[in-house]
């Protein structure tokens, strides 16, 4: 199985609004992290949809290895 590019070893920080929806990058190649910019039109994954109930800070996975996609759940400290 084709494993995602680590993006970086830790979270996105970002403002999101409630009921917008967010492509989170899932392959690692984006140029625009954590979002979707349609680079993994190469390989074997899709972007993610995300809509978040509430505003506020969100911290998305940037390692590609959360057990929680999108948001990061602290496995970036164990690779």
């Amino acid at each position: 199985m084709e494993q995602p590019k680590i993006a970086q070893k830790s979270p996105y920080p970002v403002e999101v609004e409630a009921g917008k929806t967010y492509y989170w990058c899932r392959c690692g190649r984006s140029q625009k992290q954590p979002f979707c910019d349609g680079s993994h039109k190469e390989t074997s994954f899709t972007p993610l949809a995300y809509t978040p109930e509430k505003s506020g800070k969100a911290f998305f996975c940037g390692c590609k290895s959360t057990g929680n996609q999108p948001l990061c759940d602290g496995t970036h400290n164990k690779l």
